[in-house]
């Protein structure tokens, strides 16, 4: 597979690195996705996963990274991301969303916008097709 796009790289548990670390990933994937509805997509993926790892994986603690990596071959956008916490455990078919609950939804949504989802204990591995 051809290689178009590739992005390494880690961010410390501190929510005010964040929104920096995932600017610097989306200007590159600028750079080869014009469509403005995938760059949409894919913020919030980005959002919802780096984030995710950062207060309920690493807990927030700044002595702990979260690392991602985001490549781009042929049609498919893949999308890693690593916590230092004990693993995830999402039973995706438990959520009610008449339970109103303020936690959980996120990887719902991760799901919805993307071709595949897997669960390794601390990485999450998406796959998006354009």
């Amino acid at each position: 597979m051809e290689n178009i796009f590739s992005f390494k790289g880690t961010v410390t548990s501190d929510l005010s690195e964040v929104r920096p670390f995932l600017k610097n990933v989306l200007v590159g994937l600028r750079d080869h996705i014009p469509d403005e509805e995938l760059m949409f997509d894919l913020r919030l993926i980005l959002d919802e996963l780096v984030i995710n790892g950062v207060i309920h994986g690493n807990q927030e603690n700044e002595e702990k990274c979260v690392s991602l990596n985001v490549t781009i071959e042929n049609n498919a956008i893949i999308i890693k991301v690593k916590d230092e916490g004990c693993g995830i455990k999402y039973d995706f078919n438990s959520y009610d969303f008449r339970d109103l609950k303020c936690c959980g939804r996120g990887l719902l949504l991760v799901k919805a916008l993307t071709d595949s989802l897997v669960l390794n204990k601390n990485e999450i591995i998406v796959v998006k097709n354009y």
